[in-house]
């Protein structure tokens, strides 16, 4: 009789290949996740994740300081932060035109410019310390300008907004580079290290000068982190070196004035509505609008993000003359199919949303808060077409976000003192203003690779 073969050892072969067929199906989704990482649409679906990140940790800091400050003193924080904001819109400029300029020149097989990128820095470091000794000197009379108490911590607003001019230059280089990860990285360390440093210092008794330092420390720390990581990408200038005209830090300020212009415009279309509404209806009623407005801000985060890898990538397929088009829609597809999930919560749970985050008080804006989300994903394409002209180094369209930006409060005092009839009235402009220069960036190819240079 032949030796019979143990009942037990099928299932456990049944079972081995299942598990087998899921080991397989595991690598499967992790290749499949990784290819996707990789094409376009995952790196810039990427980069809007940090700066998601990044602000939903904005927006704990300022909830956690307003609770921890009180009233009075978040107040002050405010508007130191607020201060900040306004020096901080050159270093962002500064950041795009870094970006298009690497990008551009080793997409054409140019050297990266380290040497030139190394005496950049080196200048902003050295007008930083500068900055500080005189800030610190004026002080008082910059407290007094800011409206604050905290002469300290209004000292260090400028040299702040010096070293985020460093830390913009060096993200701008790593974008040139395609190292989004670590740009992002420093997106999310920049906020959580803020957020950490200011409840130190808040904690040893600084308050309201230790939460604004918080800022300090972490834009410090970041600049630090990249200065770090691109040592060894740079070159180093030979002894006696001279940058040649065209290398210097004021010659790059100087190429940055059309992405000042475009952004400082994008910046009023995104903000100007909150200081309309103030002037037009109730406290109450331009509070409860101003929550309405942060959320709908979300399509803007997003946008932010998606530009990072947008103009780089843009500008490299421009500069040795392929249609960088195809970068411009997967982007705007993926702020589309973001967007109107996003506005279709806020359509069905706005009161309930602006009711948890922000209090019962703010609800009062749930109607206006679904339109106010179209407006924004209509300016978030806005955004993304600007950042894809600025790429392809284009200046007209710059007319077009002005007379925006002029159209916009003169609309909003004609749209009456309802909440929804201004958000009707922003929504359709934002919507014509992002047709109009989504038609010219669809027009827009590629300039000549010379002209990049």
């Amino acid at each position: 009789m032949g030796r019979m073969q143990p009942t037990a050892e099928k299932p456990t072969d049944e079972h081995e290949a299942v598990q087998l067929d899921d080991r397989a199906g595991s690598r499967g989704s992790v290749a499949r996740l990784k290819e996707f990482a990789g094409t376009d649409t995952g790196q810039a679906a990427s980069m809007a994740v940090a700066v998601m990140a990044q602000n939903v940790l904005g927006l704990a800091f300022t909830v956690v300081f307003a609770r921890i400050l009180g009233k009075d003193g978040y107040g002050s924080l405010a508007a130191l932060v607020a201060a900040f904001l306004i020096l901080s819109i050159p270093g962002t400029a500064l950041q795009v035109t870094v970006a298009r300029e690497v990008s551009g020149a080793l997409a054409t097989g140019e050297a990266a410019r380290g040497a030139a990128i190394r005496g950049w820095m080196r200048s902003l470091l050295f007008a930083a310390a500068g900055v500080t000794v005189v800030s610190l000197a004026l002080q008082n009379p910059i407290g007094s300008l800011i409206g604050v108490d905290e002469h300290w911590a209004a000292g260090a607003v400028v040299p702040t907004a010096t070293l985020w001019l460093v830390l913009c230059v060096q993200r701008g280089v790593l974008q040139g580079f395609q190292r989004y990860r670590l740009v992002g990285i420093s997106l999310v360390g920049e906020a959580g290290t803020r957020l950490i440093f200011g409840l130190i210092l808040v904690g040893v008794g600084l308050d309201v000068a230790g939460a604004f330092l918080g800022t300090t420390m972490s834009v410090a720390s970041m600049a630090a982190l990249l200065g770090f990581a691109l040592h060894h990408e740079l070159e180093t200038a030979p002894p006696g070196h001279r940058p040649p005209v065209g290398e210097r830090l004021r010659d790059l300020a100087a190429r940055a004035w059309v992405p000042l212009a475009a952004l400082a415009l994008i910046a009023v279309l995104q903000n100007v509505d909150v200081i309309v509404v103030k002037h037009r209806v109730s406290d109450d009623a331009a509070s409860a609008y101003a929550a309405a407005a942060v959320a709908a801000k979300v399509m803007v985060w997003i946008a932010v993000g998606l530009g990072m890898y947008l103009l780089p990538e843009s500008t490299r397929r421009a500069s040795v003359g392929e249609d960088a088009r195809p970068v411009l829609l997967k982007t705007v597809g993926v702020a589309v199919v973001t967007a109107v999930p996003i506005t279709l919560v806020f359509a069905v749970g706005g009161h309930l949303l602006l009711d948890k985050v922000f209090g019962k008080d703010f609800a009062t804006a749930d109607t206006a808060l679904p339109i106010l989300g179209v407006a924004m994903g209509f300016l978030a394409i806005t955004y993304l077409c600007v950042q894809y002209l600025l790429a392809l180094h284009r200046k007209r369209f710059v007319l077009v976000l002005a007379a925006g930006a002029i159209l916009d409060p003169l609309l909003l005092l004609l749209a009456g003192h309802k909440l929804t009839s201004i958000a009707l009235v922003l929504a359709g402009l934002q919507t014509a203003l992002a047709c109009t220069i989504g038609f010219i960036a669809m027009r827009t190819r590629a300039v000549r690779p010379a002209a990049l240079s």
